[in-house]
C-alpha cells in the first residue's frame, strides 16, 4: 500500500515514516499544502495522512480541495487541537478519522490499516481466499494454517491483490499502488514477483492463483471457501 503523509515537523515526519515502513507501506513525503496538493493529485495513493497545521494551504483546506476534485481514498488527519469543534471541522472538510497530538505510532497504523480495509470492503484485519488468509496487522499469510514467507515487496503485491479480489489490475496500477516516486516505471520487476507468488502461493498450478490477463494486466481469482 502506497500512502501520502504531510507533515511539516520534519522529527515527526521521520518517526512516522519509519513506522509506517516497518509496517509495510511505500511512503512519500510531503512538508506542506501545496506540495501535497500536487502530490496527492499527480500520483496514486491508497490513503493520505494530513496534518492540520501545515504552511502555505493547511490542511483542512487541502482536504477540501482533494475532495473537491475527486480524490477519494481514506485521508487521516493529524491536529494538536483537542476541541470537538475541531475535529467535527476536520471531519466535514472530508477527512475520514482524525488523531490528536501526542499519540503513538502504532495506533496511527491501526487506524490508517482499518481505513483502508473499509475503503475496499474488509472489516476484519484477517483478509481471505479460499484457503489463503492474510492479516494486514500482523503481516502473516497462511495457507490452510500453514504460514508461508514472502519478501516485503511479495507480501505488498498479494496484500494489494487480496484486497482487490476478482478485479483486473493493470501493471502501472500496482507499480503506482506499491512502490514510491523513485520507483523504475519501466522496470520488469512486477513480472518478477509475480512469477516469485506463483512458485511460492501455487507451485503446482492448482487454484491457478493470478491470472495473467493479456494487454489489461493481472487478476487474483476469488477462490471457494474452505
Amino acid at each position: 500500500m502506497r500512502i501520502l503523509l504531510v507533515e511539516d515537523d520534519l522529527g515527526l515526519q521521520r518517526n512516522l515514516t519509519e513506522h509506517l515502513q516497518a509496517a509495510n507501506y511505500s511512503v512519500d513525503i510531503s512538508s506542506d499544502g501545496e506540495d501535497g496538493l500536487f502530490q496527492a493529485t499527480e500520483y496514486q495513493y491508497d490513503a493520505a495522512i494530513i496534518d492540520v497545521g501545515l504552511p502555505k494551504i493547511d490542511g483542512l483546506s487541502l482536504i477540501t480541495q482533494l475532495r473537491q476534485k475527486q480524490i477519494d481514498y481514506p485521508i487521516l488527519i493529524l491536529t494538536a487541537r483537542d476541541g470537538w469543534q475541531d475535529k467535527v471541522l476536520g471531519l466535514d472538510s472530508g477527512a475520514d478519522d482524525y488523531l490528536t497530538k501526542p499519540f503513538q505510532p502504532e495506533e496511527l497504523v491501526a487506524r490508517l490499516n482499518a481505513l483502508i480495509r473499509r475503503s475496499v470492503g474488509k472489516a476484519s484485519p484477517t483478509v481471505t481466499n479460499g484457503p489463503f488468509s492474510l492479516n494486514t496487522r500482523t503481516l502473516e499469510l497462511m495457507h490452510l494454517q500453514n504460514p508461508i514467507i514472502l519478501s516485503s515487496s511479495e507480501f505488498k503485491l498479494f496484500e494489494y491483490f487480496m484486497l482487490h479480489q476478482g478485479e483486473v489490475i493493470s501493471k502501472p496500477t500496482l507499480i503506482e499502488h506499491i512502490y514510491d516516486q523513485d520507483f523504475d516505471l519501466d522496470s520488469n520487476v512486477i513480472e518478477v514477483f509475480i512469477r516469485r507468488l506463483r512458485k511460492k502461493l501455487d507451485p503446482d498450478g492448482e487454484y491457478k492463483l493470478i491470472e495473467t490477463l493479456r494487454g489489461q494486466g493481472y487478476r487474483l481469482r476469488q477462490l471457494a471457501a474452505g
